[in-house]
């Protein structure tokens, strides 16, 4: 701002609210501001705001006003107008009063930005819900999609997220969660539309709350919890009772990798105590059965242990590639 912008010119406040908390729900300045303000003026007739703003009786003039109207009128008598931006912005107000703040030649207003609202950690979430809601009932092909029809995307996301990880690149680790979040988001729609047993994505998030709270009394109930291991004791006997299981293999999903099928049923074995002798025979599955238990017992995921070795020879078979592309030059 240039030098002649100052208060005793009036004020131009520009009141931004964040659509993903409750209409109505302004901070404390805010309404200061709306209710010393000489005028209010919002472009959108339609902005949630409205009614909340009429019933406290906070008048709001329906109007797009120029740069030129506004700096005259706070100008006049050092009053103080409240523009309530709507969802798109005031690009034009706000280049306006640029221009005229840049040319040198206005006593201008002091200009504030003041944010009535704030998101809450985790708003943007309620856009995903929103944008998904709107695919789901536009899109032809979003429209249409099963749970079995997304099975094998799920399956897909969830090992570029692995790899992510294990590559540590922290900008594909960013957007594979994404990706793996709206797996989530689009089962979780596809399961409202239907007609005998609907769920939504609330009740999704509400049943992993609920098994969140009740699986960590030492953080919101009376136990403790010392070390990382007495904390998963906890967990597993919390969730063998939840389950009522007859066998610790119950749950162990035999579909997934073999080298993780054998290492989570080795896991659940020692962690139940149980000596489990290995079967014995003949061929390369048998060897492999062997050494995905010994790692899983020294506490090494085989399964990333041979990705990591895969990796490696990944990088040595195009080396190799590059070596005998630089002989045949």
């Amino acid at each position: 701002m240039n030098d002649r912008v100052n208060d005793s010119f009036g004020r131009i406040v520009l009141l931004t609210t964040s659509h993903r908390v409750a209409p109505g729900l302004l901070s404390w300045p805010a309404w200061q501001t709306l209710r010393g303000a000489g005028r209010v003026l919002c472009a959108d007739a339609g902005h949630p705001q409205l009614p909340y703003l009429r019933e406290a009786g906070v008048e709001v003039e329906h109007a797009s006003p120029t740069a030129r109207e506004l700096v005259d009128y706070c100008a006049d008598g050092r009053r103080t107008a409240v523009v309530i931006t709507s969802a798109e912005g005031e690009s034009a107000l706000t280049d306006g009063l640029a221009r005229l703040a840049g040319s040198g030649r206005e006593s201008m207003p002091a200009l504030e930005l003041l944010p009535g609202s704030y998101d809450l950690p985790g708003a943007r979430l309620l856009d995903v819900v929103q944008v998904m809601d709107r695919i789901r009932l536009a899109c032809p092909w979003s429209g249409i999609r099963t749970h079995q029809d997304l099975a094998k995307y799920g399956l897909e996301e969830t090992y570029e997220l692995l790899e992510a990880i294990e590559t540590g690149d922290r900008e594909a680790l960013r957007e594979e969660l994404g990706d793996v979040l709206l797996q989530v988001v689009f089962h979780a729609r596809i399961a409202q539309d239907d007609a005998d047993e609907p769920f939504s994505v609330d009740d999704v998030a509400g049943t992993i709350v609920d098994k969140l709270i009740h699986r960590h009394p030492h953080v919101f109930g009376e136990e403790s919890a010392r070390t990382p291991e007495d904390v998963r004791e906890h967990w597993l006997r919390t969730k063998a009772a939840e389950k009522g299981r007859d066998s610790v293999t119950e749950g162990v999903p035999l579909g997934q990798p073999a080298l993780a099928l054998a290492a989570k049923l080795a896991s659940r074995a020692r962690t139940e105590g149980l000596d489990v002798a290995l079967p014995v025979g003949e061929g390369v599955g048998y060897e492999l059965l062997a050494l995905a238990v010994r790692a899983e017992a020294a506490g090494t995921e085989p399964e990333t242990a041979l990705r990591a070795a895969a990796r490696t020879y990944r990088d040595a078979i195009l080396a190799a590639e590059r070596a005998r592309g630089e002989q045949g030059e």
